[in-house]
């Protein structure tokens, strides 16, 4: 099934035997139909009218990443940019690197993996077509005290761009890191990025993971990251969905060593005409594995928010421990919001819980705050802040907390304006 939007695609392609074939295979299914249970709440019928050149570098103002410490890789439109990124000083066992850097030795290329099903188009194009990614590595028991950035923006070029970046985590046994991703827009663009993002963690290692997407208002992107965590290791991860025009993000996670834990919390804010998608697949394969889900949608204005929060609990898993609780506001007789929580348990012996509930600003509280003499867009504000503030108790250390809270209020500043 041949669309513009994979063949311009497809046009940009330079790889070997194995990464044609996925290609081929995207380009034989074509994109997902509106009959396909992943993607029937969002549709792609006007993207694959659409037509993207390859990417290309841009120059941009350095002073968008003067909140954005050291050490740190900086990408824009795809394109490693070694002049803003600073990657010296790491602590002993730790390496940050783009693919670009890698000794043809390693063998890296960005890899192919698991041949993607059918629906999961984007995720083959990507590894058929990423030739640039970032690498980030913890040999055992090794630490850094800083978080590692990794920086990604859109910058305006000559027409409609697209890149696909694969990226590679690794944290061997008892390593501890703390990786924040940059998603931002050094100006108006219409441009199509695709990343897929591969996680593992070795027995006992620890990392905190933070996804600020706040991109251009006519961007797209689509996101996967996968993360396989051995026993005892631990993932804590928070993401902010602000930007873009149309954005979705699959966070596949698989509990594969005893003792795993996956804490995993966002903030989906659909503002003016945005389409925020988000769907968790969260699987229990070892014994007392746990994870907490908290997840909150906003929208105003025609935004519209869509979640699909997945759980299994497979056979063997005893003593599996799972909680999901997606909460949604409506703030616009326009907005639209759908959720779907899904709980398989093939276990004996677990803990698990999940729901879901889709609502309004409560009346009684908007009343208390106005009787106080607050105007209502400044009631509204205090309420939103705090329904959205919650998810981000996954974070503990304050500095990082303190910059997710700025990025979180500038987000939740645009509702006013939905």
């Amino acid at each position: 099934m041949s669309s513009a939007l994979l063949d311009s695609l497809a046009g940009a392609f330079a790889g070997d035997a194995a990464r044609r074939e996925l290609l081929d295979a995207a380009l034989r299914d074509g994109l997902p139909p509106a009959r396909s249970e992943a993607w029937k709440y969002t549709s792609l019928r006007a993207l694959e009218r659409r037509a993207f050149a390859p990417a290309v570098h841009a120059p941009i103002d350095s002073a968008l990443l003067a909140q954005v410490p050291a050490p740190r890789l900086v990408f824009v439109n795809g394109r490693f940019d070694a002049a803003l990124s600073q990657a010296d000083g790491l602590p002993p066992g730790v390496t940050l690197r783009p693919f670009s850097q890698l000794p043809a030795a390693t063998g890296e290329t960005g890899g192919t993996g698991r041949l993607p099903r059918a629906d999961d188009v984007f995720a083959r194009l990507n590894a058929a077509l990423a030739d640039e990614g970032a690498v980030v590595r913890a040999e055992e028991n090794a630490s850094s005290d800083a978080p590692l950035h990794l920086v990604f923006v859109g910058a305006p070029a000559d027409g409609d761009r697209a890149w696909h970046a694969r990226h590679r985590v690794e944290l061997h046994r008892g390593a501890r890191l703390t990786l924040v991703e940059h998603h931002l827009a050094a100006g108006d663009h219409a441009h199509l990025g695709n990343a897929l993002t591969q996680v593992r963690l070795a027995s006992g290692a620890t990392l905190v993971h933070a996804r600020v997407q706040d991109e251009s208002a006519r961007a797209t992107l689509f996101a996967r990251t996968d993360v396989v965590l051995a026993s005892d290791a631990s993932y804590r991860r928070i993401d902010l969905e602000l930007g873009a025009a149309l954005s979705r993000h699959e966070l596949n996670v698989r509990l594969e060593g005893n003792g795993a834990r996956a804490l995993a919390n966002g903030v989906l804010l659909g503002t003016g005409r945005r389409h925020v998608d988000t769907r968790l697949g969260i699987e229990h394969v070892a014994r007392d594995t746990a994870c907490d889900l908290l997840w909150r949608g906003l929208a105003a204005g025609r935004g519209r928010v869509v979640f699909h929060g997945g759980i299994t609990i497979h056979a063997g898993a005893d003593g599996s421990d799972a909680t999901l609780a997606n909460k949604n506001l409506l703030l616009s007789d326009q907005a639209e919001i759908d959720t779907q929580p899904v709980l398989e348990i093939h276990a004996d012996e677990v803990k698990a819980a999940h729901g879901a509930a889709v609502g309004q600003l409560d009346p009684t509280a908007m009343f208390y705050l106005r009787s106080r003499g607050l105007p209502e867009a400044q009631a509204r504000r205090l309420l939103t802040d705090a329904f959205g503030r919650e998810a981000l108790s996954v974070i503990g250390e304050p500095a990082l907390r303190e910059a997710l809270l700025q990025a979180l209020g500038a987000g939740l500043a645009r509702l006013e304006a939905a």
